[in-house]
C-alpha cells in the first residue's frame, strides 16, 4: 500500500445558514485515506458524515478547509473542473441504487462510461468483475427483474466501470436485508482485496463498519476517533 495519501482533509469546515441560525455541519475534520486502505467512517444522524461525503465527491462545496484527492486541490477547481474530477476520478455508490428502470443492467453500467466520454468497449478485466460482483449473467435484465442485491451490484459495477481512483459508498447496504448487505459488503471487501480499491464508506452500522481496515468516528461534526 503506497504510504502518500491519495485523499487529505485538513480543517474542513462546512456550515448552513437555516433561517437567521448558523448550523456547523463540519467543525474542522482532519483526516488522510492510504491508496488502497478501505475506511468506515460511522456516526449517528446529524454527526456530518454525509456532509464530509458530499463535500469529498465535489457535490457541494466547504466553507472551509483543504481537500486534496489523488494529487489535485478539489477546492482550487472550477466548476467544470470539479464535473470532471466526479466522472474520472471517484465512483458513487448510494443507499438507492439510483438505475434508470428503462435501461438493462448492462446499459446502466455503460451510461457511466459515455458520460465520462468513454469508449464502452469490451474489457476482460471488467468482465472478470462482473464476475465478481456476480451479474455476469444478470447484464440484459432491466432493474424490475433485479433483486435490491442484485440492483446494488449493478450500482457498484457502474461506480468502477471507469476506474476511478476512489469509491464513495455513502450507506450502500441501507436498502438491502442481513443477508444482501453481507454479500455487498464482502463483494466491496473483494474489490478493495483483489484490485486494490480505495474504498471510503460512510454507514451507521458498527458491523457493516467493521469491514473496513480502518473506522473514523465521527459526531457533532468533528472525528473523535480513528482506530485500525
Amino acid at each position: 500500500m503506497n504510504d502518500a495519501p491519495i485523499l487529505s482533509v485538513r480543517d474542513l469546515r462546512k456550515v448552513y445558514r437555516v433561517g437567521e441560525v448558523d448550523v456547523h455541519a463540519l467543525r474542522g475534520v482532519d483526516l488522510d485515506i492510504a491508496r488502497g486502505e478501505f475506511v468506515s467512517i460511522i456516526g449517528p444522524s446529524g454527526s456530518g458524515k454525509s456532509t464530509l461525503f458530499h463535500i469529498l465527491g465535489g457535490l457541494t462545496p466547504p466553507t472551509s478547509g483543504s481537500v486534496t484527492m489523488d494529487g489535485r486541490d478539489l477546492l482550487a477547481l472550477s466548476d467544470r473542473q470539479r464535473t470532471d474530477l466526479r466522472k474520472r476520478t471517484v465512483g458513487f455508490v448510494f443507499q438507492k441504487y439510483n438505475l434508470l428502470p428503462t435501461l438493462t443492467a448492462q446499459d446502466n453500467i455503460r451510461i457511466a462510461q459515455y458520460i465520462a466520454r468513454r469508449t464502452a468497449t469490451e474489457d476482460p478485466h471488467f468482465s472478470d468483475v462482473l464476475k465478481l460482483l456476480g451479474i455476469d449473467k444478470r447484464l440484459h435484465h432491466k432493474p424490475r427483474a433485479l433483486s435490491g442485491g442484485e440492483q446494488q451490484r449493478v450500482a457498484i459495477a457502474r461506480a468502477i466501470v471507469n476506474h476511478p481512483a476512489i469509491l464513495l459508498a455513502d450507506e450502500p447496504t441501507g436498502n438491502l436485508d442481513t443477508e444482501n448487505s453481507s454479500a455487498v459488503l464482502n463483494l466491496l471487501r473483494d474489490l478493495n482485496e483483489r484490485l486494490g480499491q480505495t474504498i471510503l464508506m460512510i454507514t451507521h452500522n458498527p458491523e457493516a463498519a467493521s469491514y473496513g481496515h480502518r473506522i473514523v468516528s465521527m459526531r457533532d461534526g468533528r472525528v473523535v476517533h480513528a482506530a485500525a
